[in-house]
């Protein structure tokens, strides 16, 4: 069993994902007649996997889902994605320094993940260690992603901590027993305290110093 294990959420951890995906659907709200701002749209959809973003989406259009309304948001999110996908600040001078074991756990699917990671150079540093939606049959807030990825790299719970920007992952990461770092780029301090955070960070300056 590993001593210790750090659990790297994704989007808005490792690649600076949340920006793009939640202005491009947004705007695909804004063309559908539901006029949010962008605030909004993070507070409602950040941290969700898309079966809940896509539910929610329909709920907002009067409980029909257009179809071709996934299609196109996947079409339009992986363009600002090639187009202006960037790491996270910091994160590649944090994992070069790692000495602990580390993975990613992600909402997304597999497909996504080994896009965002691949188009930012980090997808090496993850090889055989990315843990996905389609992994579990039930995606953060359970904690059973969590667990399967702590399972799989041979970690107890106890002894493994969990980086996370959303209430969501921080609620999944309590229920799974392990330490929850809230990582504050685009979710609001106190929504990551009240939601379990253990400790809160900024920056990756930050993350490392509570690593």
């Amino acid at each position: 069993m590993l001593e210790a294990l750090l659990i790297f959420d994704c989007d808005g951890v490792l690649v600076d994902s949340e920006r793009l995906s939640h202005g491009v659907l947004q705007q695909m709200l804004t063309e559908q007649g539901v006029a949010l701002s962008f605030e909004a749209t993070v507070e409602r959809f950040i941290g969700t996997s898309l079966p809940v973003c896509l539910a929610r989406v329909g709920e907002l259009l009067g409980g029909t889902l257009p179809e071709d309304f996934a299609g196109r948001f996947a079409q339009r999110t992986r363009a600002a994605f090639e187009a202006g996908l960037q790491p996270v600040a910091g994160i590649e001078m944090l994992l070069a320094a790692l000495r602990t074991p580390y993975c990613v756990a992600s909402n997304g699917n597999r497909a996504k993940v080994e896009f965002t990671l691949g188009h930012t150079g980090l997808l090496p540093r993850f090889a055989g260690r990315i843990f996905s939606a389609d992994d579990v049959l039930h995606p953060k807030p359970a904690p059973d992603l969590f667990l399967h990825a702590a399972l799989r790299m041979g970690a107890a719970p106890r002894h493994t901590t969990v980086v996370e920007d959303t209430p969501t992952g921080i609620a999944a990461a309590k229920a799974a027993g392990m330490r929850a770092i809230g990582f504050a780029a685009m979710t609001p301090r106190a929504r990551l305290a009240a939601a379990g955070a253990d400790a809160l960070a900024d920056s990756m300056a930050e993350l490392v110093a509570l690593l």
